[in-house]
């Protein structure tokens, strides 16, 4: 079969057994090319297919990893949170469904246990790093963990502020959220001023070491920092960034922290673009420029390959933590730490913002090459190491979510649109000495457009409305693809002035079935999908 040639083909229905039934007359059909990103929006639909099916309903709980069914991880709660409005946006969900996940989520963190009993779920506003699914309560003798509490606080405070319907169960949502926020005793947690302790456990106090700079940790300082009821002072961000390390590698130069995870993380809510700090305002960079250098060198040292591994180069690369042949590891590079050959899917697919041609090269070829072993019912799978012929049998929440989340505020920015808002998030920015950014380095490129699209009401019956925005003047298109990638519909092709702008289309028109919509502005695109219901 080839693109452009036509076709002719029968259907027959199959039953139990194996008896065919009459064919059909003769179809013909043409297959073209499909839209570019297709794989990746079958890649991010699987991801959130983990958050939505390896979670407990009644109480929100998502899985650690798919292969063990009793252990939840509250970090991955975090993800499955934004996760859900990411569903909701591309309609694999409706909102009501959404809606009652987050609600039973949220009503179960704010009422499970909290106390300083061993067998809790929480205490002080922190949680237990890992719960059992069905009761909630701590699992085994994990740690109450601080950075856990914060990416779980990630997703709540997002869905807070996305949930902004004027109804009785959005409403709940918004309180809980930032009551679950206010109860965090952030100063509790400080034992070695005016650094926060990585966590605590009953049994033995509090852990011997203190979150300091650079790691994933920046979302946890910025929510200490903005809390309306324990706040630390703008000395624990300065302590923080005092132990930064500022190193150069392939020709680049950034904060030294080799696994890509460390980069990642804070930026799947807060938008670094275009703000520093003190410590970047020396630099003449942001943080998400040095996410993005980091990303780079992690990649030059897969093409340099200095351990001689038969498949690094240009489109293998992504050394992070996640499963080995061995067990669970943090590996990253440069400088090296734990290389043993094996790939995580998570690196490059949780750095597409900053690296959006080489994150959808690695992904592509991850299946391309792979997909016999390394695809399944989730997407790519968590790891692979072809010197040891290991392809990891699970998934994991922390590395599914950065594969949706950042491919998501790469095509729309709506993650970081309304995490943003938040006004405890602006606080900490500010009490952390964020301004908007000055001059910036040379070798960083021009920011891409930001183009945004949403449809409301979704799902779509009748006549509904596809909002945009476009960033600056100048000509755009909008235009309506079916499942197939065939072209429905031009809904725009004109010089339009920068700002929000909204075309109706008449919903009754089209035939029942999941579309696609892509923005496009000179090199910029977004896309989106929405389902047409009868």
């Amino acid at each position: 079969m080839s693109n452009g040639a036509e076709v002719r083909y029968v259907v027959r229905s199959a039953g139990l057994g194996g008896v065919r039934g009459e064919a059909s007359a003769p179809l013909s059909a043409t297959p073209t090319a499909g839209r570019p990103d297709v794989y990746l929006e079958w890649l991010a639909r699987r991801a959130f297919d983990f958050f939505w099916q390896e979670a407990n309903p009644a109480n929100g709980l998502v899985r650690d990893r798919s292969t063990n069914p009793d252990l939840a991880s509250i970090a991955a709660v975090g993800f499955g949170l934004s996760a859900i409005t990411v569903g909701i946006d591309r309609g694999w969900i409706t909102r009501a469904q959404g809606v009652e996940r987050v609600l039973n989520t949220l009503r179960f963190f704010w009422n499970s246990p909290h106390g300083p009993e061993a067998d809790a779920t929480g205490y002080r506003g922190f949680y237990y790093h890992f719960l059992r699914m069905d009761t909630g309560r701590r699992a085994g003798t994990s740690e109450l963990s601080t950075i856990d509490t914060a990416l779980l606080l990630g997703g709540v405070l997002h869905a807070g502020m996305y949930f902004d319907a004027d109804t009785p169960e959005e409403a709940e949502i918004r309180d809980l959220a930032d009551r679950l926020y206010a109860r965090v005793e952030w100063d509790w947690a400080v034992v070695r001023p005016p650094l926060v302790s990585m966590g605590w456990r009953p049994e033995s106090g509090f852990i011997g070491f203190d979150w300091q700079g650079y790691n994933e940790a920046m979302l946890l300082y910025v929510l200490a920092l903005g809390s309306p009821t324990h706040p630390l002072g703008p000395e624990a961000w300065d302590a923080w960034t005092r132990t930064y390390r500022w190193e150069s590698h392939y020709g680049y130069s950034f904060v030294r922290f080799p696994p890509l995870f460390g980069h990642q993380y804070s930026h799947v809510w807060i938008d670094f673009r275009g703000i520093q700090d003190a410590y970047m305002r020396g630099k003449g960079i942001d943080y998400f420029e040095n996410s993005r250098r980091a990303t780079l060198a992690n990649r030059a040292y897969a093409i340099d390959n200095p351990r001689g591994y038969p498949n690094y180069g240009p489109n293998e690369w992504g050394l992070t933590a996640s499963d080995v042949p061995d067990g669970y590891r943090a590996r990253g590079a440069p400088p090296p730490q734990n290389d043993d050959g094996t790939l995580a899917p998570t690196a490059p697919g949780g750095s597409f913002p900053f690296t959006p041609e080489e994150s959808r090269a690695a992904l592509r070829t991850f299946y391309a090459r792979y997909h016999g072993r390394l695809w399944g019912p989730y997407g790519l799978r968590d790891a692979y190491n072809v010197a040891r012929d290991w392809f990891a049998p699970a998934y994991l929440g922390i590395d599914q979510g950065p594969i949706l989340l950042m491919y998501e505020n790469h095509r729309t920015g709506a993650i970081w649109d309304a995490f943003m808002r938040h006004p405890a998030v602006q606080r900490g920015l500010e009490r952390a000495g964020f301004t908007p950014a000055g001059t910036a380095a040379t070798d960083r490129p021009a920011p891409p457009a930001t183009l945004s699209a949403t449809v409301a009401p979704h799902p779509v019956r009748t006549r509904f409305t596809l909002r945009y925005t476009l960033p600056t003047d100048g000509p755009a298109t909008l235009t309506l693809y079916d499942v197939l990638g065939r072209e429905v519909a031009v809904l725009v092709d004109a010089w339009q002035p920068a700002g929000s702008h909204a075309v109706s289309v008449p919903g009754e028109a089209l035939a029942a079935g999941i579309y696609l919509y892509v923005l496009r502005q000179g090199s910029a695109v977004r896309s989106g999908t929405f389902v047409r219901i009868p």
